[in-house]
């Protein structure tokens, strides 16, 4: 499917084009979102809705209201109790809850502090059977018993197509009511919704593919083969298939059928058999700073905080400078094919083989963030930073008692000698913290004992390219099998301070509908490699024509071998490490001026325009679009980011690197 270049930057300023578009009379209309991960963090789709909060409240105000399922440590914890201000919402809620299911409402306390409405599944659990027997009448889909996810979603679903007959019944005409529903598991809401012929406008995206999820971890040839797959005994053999008829039903139920990007829009076409109407790329929020120097300033702070960690990690083997030393990470769900962890690793061993036979002076040390079973923090690990930290003990304690007696000495007039400044205890606790430093055992690999090492893929293919942290290695490979936090007793940093440390972001992915990794990189002014079976890498190639030259690295994984790929991601890292530190601070503030385009005061357009196609087919009296010139520009050029980077961006070689 060609990819149509539908939007770009106008220029390096990053000023973005005006959109000709109504607004919506929100005044008149009812906005509602719903999602399994409405203040229930599971996945990336909880990043979406939970960024994309703060605009869509803006625009709407208190007629915005998110609906999810209810739990209590999550309320207890995100949410400010309060009474609904609309009384048609508080008549609707009192309906269920006088019937015995349990809804709670208060303000999700994120940015925007949306109103939420959550449905208490356990409360409701006894009209299961008769809830399964509705939707078997309705759409002729069974759920097994066993599938307690499948289950939860339907109850969820009901209770929320329930609070819609209410709540439309008490409103009459005025206001209408739009419904929003994210992924499978609000699917059922929406098939109810629309068989009880409900008057509301609906949206349903998609994010991944169920089946294509499972297909890619499966290593099947999944992009090359769309249209040869046999849909049904897929799903079948992989026992998803009632999820899959939940999923394919709510697309064909929904007056608007969007997804996050065009790769997967191309997917959901073969998968699903409904062409996206509308594309909807996932977005940030952006903060921009005054300055331009200071992202990069944070960025010689935080990565000060790595080589902290780097230099107890691998104490006793710390032979390579840390000042020509580059951060690498990849980071995410532990799906080890899918994120390209394999592609990843064969590649670090490559370019582990063209640093050395080129002697080049770089050392890599690169990150694995991927949450693995473990049992406990690396003895060897926790040793390190121990080591470091009476390293630094000792150091302080001599520079103390050699400040002093410079400082005694100088008073008096005198030049101190040197030789008996420090005297033999000095010495002695010096030389006693060098032997510390002694190892007789290369660096650990891994920060934590994971369990089923022998087995774990990342470990596997560790060993198998050999990089084990030797002196002679070029390429040094942490595996940090948990998710980062400043309250660590190893590396102590949030993973957004993390990313700022770093140099390159790898992700390489084989299947990533969208990826907010490499875009988070971007807005943080860390380049990163994706790939062109991402959505990120996608929506880049669509509106940047020359992304390398911003920091984005775009592997193809799409038209060539793995092979072929591997080779290109080895050298997109080998060409990087040969940058000069200038060239670097150079790239970083050309990255970090892409963040205009990921920012949901922009990218929240689209959202905007499936809410008018919705309205227009569910209400075709009262609004009107047209169909065939979405999203229309004023018609000022738009240029593609190309040109020569600004002057004040080419003297900061001095703020970090």
């Amino acid at each position: 499917m060609p990819l149509s270049r539908s939007l770009s930057m106008t220029s390096l300023s990053g000023v973005l084009p005006a959109w000709e578009e109504d607004e919506l009379p929100v005044e008149d209309l009812l906005l509602f979102e719903v999602a399994w991960e409405v203040t229930n963090k599971v996945g990336g789709i909880y990043t979406v809705i939970q960024s994309k909060a703060k605009i869509t409240v803006d625009e709407w105000g208190e007629n915005f209201y998110m609906m999810g399922p209810y739990f209590e440590h999550n309320f207890k914890t995100q949410v400010e109790g309060c009474d609904p201000p609309n009384p048609a919402i508080r008549k609707a809620m009192d309906a269920l809850i006088h019937n015995g299911c349990q809804v709670h409402f208060g303000r999700w306390l994120i940015e925007g502090s949306p109103y939420v409405i959550l449905f208490d599944i356990g409360s409701a659990a006894w009209n299961l059977d008769r809830w399964k027997g509705d939707l078997w009448q309705t759409c002729n889909i069974g759920l097994p018993y066993h599938d307690r996810e499948a289950n939860d979603s339907l109850i969820l679903g009901s209770l929320i197509a329930w609070f819609f007959k209410e709540l439309t019944d008490n409103l009459g005409d005025k206001p209408n009511v739009i419904g929003h529903f994210h992924e499978w598991q609000a699917g059922p809401g929406l098939i109810l919704s629309r068989s009880r012929k409900i008057p509301m406008a609906t949206v349903f995206t998609t994010h991944a593919t169920l089946l294509g999820r499972y297909l890619c971890a499966g290593n099947v040839d999944f992009y090359n083969n769309l249209d040869k797959f046999d849909i049904d005994k897929e799903a079948g053999d992989r026992q998803i298939y009632h999820r899959y008829c939940l999923e394919r039903a709510a697309v064909h139920c929904a007056h608007v059928f969007t997804t996050v990007s065009q790769i997967t829009a191309v997917e959901a076409k073969h998968m699903l058999h409904r062409k996206p109407d509308v594309v909807t790329p996932n977005g940030l929020n952006v903060k921009k700073f005054s300055a331009m120097h200071e992202f990069q300033n944070l960025h010689s702070t935080s990565k000060a905080r790595i080589q902290e960690f780097v230099r107890g990690h691998f104490y006793g083997h710390l032979d390579f400078n840390l000042d020509k030393t580059l951060f690498f990470f990849i980071a995410g769900r532990y799906e080890f094919s899918n994120k390209g962890a394999d592609i990843f690793l064969e590649s670090l061993s490559r370019l582990n083989y063209l640093l050395r036979v080129h002697r080049n002076d770089m050392t890599v040390v690169v990150f694995l963030i991927m949450p693995a079973k473990t049992n406990n923090f690396n003895v060897e690990s926790l040793k390190g930073q121990a080591v470091r930290k009476q390293l630094w003990d000792t150091a302080h304690a001599v520079k103390e008692k050699f400040g002093k007696r410079l400082y005694d000495a100088l008073l008096k007039g005198q030049i101190p000698d040197m030789n008996t400044i420090l005297d033999r205890d000095d010495f002695t606790i010096m030389k006693r913290a060098i032997y510390a430093t002694q190892r007789h055992s290369l660096p650990p690999v891994t920060t934590h004992n994971v369990l089923d090492d022998s087995t774990d893929p990342i470990l596997s293919n560790v060993r198998r390219i050999g990089l084990f942290n030797s002196r002679n290695d070029r390429v040094k490979i942490i595996f940090h099998p948990e998710f980062l936090s400043s309250t660590s007793p190893l590396l102590p940093m949030d993973y957004e301070d993390f990313v700022r440390g770093c140099n390159l972001g790898v992700f390489p992915s084989y299947y990533e509908p969208w990826g907010y990794t490499p875009g988070e990189c971007s807005v943080m002014g860390i380049p990163s490699v994706t790939t062109n079976l991402s959505g990120f890498g996608c929506f880049m190639e669509e509106h940047v024509s020359d992304p390398a030259a911003y920091g984005i690295y775009i592997v193809d994984r799409r038209f060539r071998s793995p092979e072929e790929s591997c080779n290109q991601l080895t050298q997109f890292m080998f060409t990087f490490c040969q940058q000069s530190r200038r060239q670097r601070i150079i790239q970083r503030n050309r990255t970090e001026r892409l963040s205009d385009l990921l920012d949901w005061r922009y990218l929240g357009r689209f959202y905007i325009h499936a809410r008018h196609l919705a309205l227009s087919r569910a209400f075709p009296e009262k609004f009107k679009t047209d169909p065939m010139a979405p999203l229309k520009r004023i018609t000022e050029p738009a240029l593609h980011l190309t040109g020569p980077v600004p002057a004040a961006q080419r003297d900061l070689t001095q703020v970090g690197f």
